[in-house]
């Protein structure tokens, strides 16, 4: 199995409930897919660099999974096909893209400390 990281923009029309709720949705199938979720983040409603749909917002959202090559094909299809997504991107993690960003992840969970 190869770690992957999928990046997707989700339409700022969604309310943030609507949002979650899509999110809940990929995640089910890409577990559904035989995929293993290795983490989950919201990044939250951010301006866009150019306007995509006539929209200049959306909500971002990023996952990290280990899965097969065939998974990725599967989960981009379903991205394509879903009106609520914008964009998405999803690149194959290399061993210096992992510890980057479980050293991320870190500095996240001290930051959220901090701020408790």
């Amino acid at each position: 199995m190869k770690s992957y990281e999928t990046v997707f923009i989700l339409t700022p029309v969604l309310s943030e409930d609507q949002a979650k709720e899509a999110v809940k949705k990929f995640e089910s199938e890409i577990k559904s897919f035989g995929a293993k979720l290795q983490h989950s983040e919201s990044w939250g409603l951010k301006k866009l660099a150019y306007p995509i749909q006539k929209k200049s917002t959306g909500f971002y959202f990023l996952f990290e999974f280990e899965a097969e090559n065939n998974v990725v094909a599967d989960m981009e299809l379903l991205m394509k096909r879903d009106e609520r997504v914008l964009r998405f991107l999803t690149v194959k993690m290399d061993a210096d893209h992992l510890t980057y960003a479980e050293s991320r992840r870190q500095k996240s969970k001290k930051a959220q400390k901090t701020e408790a």
